[in-house]
């Protein structure tokens, strides 16, 4: 059992970064798996550098996805700096899935029998200023006269306990689809093997950011899973960001949001 109370330190930085802070559109992107790194208090939570650099830790290309359509669709972009292992923050404090003891294959030692002043502590240091940045940008988008969009961004492995992923990007969901039903239409006939709430939906609890910041409020939404061997370099990241961005481009178009 680890019990940590100092989970980031001035070295470590903050636990959340916003890029485009001065975007013209009312896009909010959100990426919570986008980094593998850890605090240095968590040591190496008893994994392999092997399990520290593969999904269980972050999603890979989603970060460069996610920047790239802050870019073209000139919306900002709030995402975590440490690795879902530690907290993911996609999901609320109550979620064993928040801290879990087993991602996969792969047992988390460090993340065993945590005592509750510990899961307090990275509650407060890593999903608390995480979701409290979120907010804070879509009222800043609304302050500023727009509607926001709330479109969070993920990756998926091809291949997951053994069994190969045949889609290869998904368009998830929670109760309101307006944006999600728009994109699968605005999708249909192009290159990408494009499918509704899969590889998860919501009652694999992956819609919690939808849930918190978007859904009650009405704001249009959707949560995007691409598969993660299609954007594993610049030229295949650029390719789907450029789908992606039309793609979200036309839907907010038919929901009629700014």
């Amino acid at each position: 059992m680890l019990l940590r109370s100092g989970i980031l330190t001035a070295s470590d930085g903050e636990a959340v970064a916003l890029e485009n802070a001065t975007a013209a559109s009312g896009v909010v992107l959100v990426c919570e798996h986008a980094s593998a790194i850890l605090p240095a208090s968590a040591g190496n939570l008893g994994l392999s550098a092997e399990a520290l650099s593969s999904h269980i830790a972050w999603d890979p290309g989603a970060l460069a996805i996610a920047r790239l359509l802050a870019r073209k669709l000139d919306g900002r972009l709030v995402h975590q700096r440490f690795s879902r292992l530690l907290y993911d923050c996609n999901r609320p404090p109550e979620s064993p899935a928040a801290m879990p003891e087993k991602s996969e294959i792969y047992e988390i030692p460090g993340n065993r029998e945590l005592a509750p002043a510990e899961r307090y502590a990275r509650t407060a240091a890593l999903y608390v200023p995480f979701h409290d940045r979120v907010n804070s940008e879509i009222e800043s988008v609304i302050g500023r006269g727009l509607q926001p969009v709330v479109v969070t961004i993920h990756s998926f492995t091809p291949v997951y306990f053994g069994k190969p992923r045949e889609v290869e990007v998904g368009i998830l969901h929670d109760t309101d689809t307006r944006l999600a039903d728009a994109m699968l239409d605005a999708a249909r006939g192009g290159p990408y093997r494009v499918e509704r709430n899969v590889p998860y939906g919501p009652e694999d609890g992956v819609t919690h950011s939808l849930r918190l910041h978007a859904i009650p409020y009405g704001h249009p939404n959707v949560m995007i899973e691409v598969r993660n061997d299609l954007i594993s370099n610049t030229v295949d990241q650029e390719v789907m960001a450029d789908h992606l961005a039309a793609w979200i481009a036309k839907a907010i178009d038919v929901v009629g949001a700014a």
